[in-house]
């Protein structure tokens, strides 16, 4: 009985603290989120692609020509979330505006490459795609890493 007591206790205090992993959200304004099917459609016909993981994660595995743009996250991970306080090399993504870009990172519950994506749209690039699934979603659908 205690056991399960404590157990209860400790799950509202992680929900009521905001250390439960929290879904990104599945709508970004100016984005379209794309499955593995439509992302691997992009990369065939030679789209920029993305991956925003922190470098030992992409040294671990990325997809196939994806270039490595880290996305350092210390804001909080909300979907209104303090860019200020993060640091990425947006200077990095193409000068052409018009041109579409891919990003990804790990999965669903990957802060990172939702605001990367926030953040591309923000700045004015107007063919963002965002792969919501990522590295995850690539392997479960049978892909393999490089």
């Amino acid at each position: 009985m205690l056991k399960r007591i404590f157990a209860m206790f400790m799950l509202f205090f992680l929900a009521a603290t905001g250390v439960m992993a929290q879904e990104t959200p599945s709508t970004v304004p100016g984005v379209e989120i794309v499955d593995v099917a439509k992302a691997k459609d992009l990369i065939a016909k030679g789209i920029k692609y993305y991956d925003v993981r922190v470098p030992s994660d992409f040294a671990e595995g990325t997809i196939k020509g994806a270039i490595s743009l880290p996305y350092t996250n210390v804001s909080a991970n909300v979907p209104d979330f303090d860019a200020s306080k993060d640091k990425w090399a947006i200077e990095k993504l193409p000068a052409n505006k018009a041109e579409p870009i891919l990003i990804f990172g790990n999965g669903p519950f990957g802060w990172r490459h939702y605001k990367a994506s926030v953040l591309a749209a923000r700045a004015g690039h107007t063919k963002v795609y965002w792969l919501r699934a990522g590295v995850d979603g690539w392997k479960a659908a049978g892909n393999k890493l490089d």
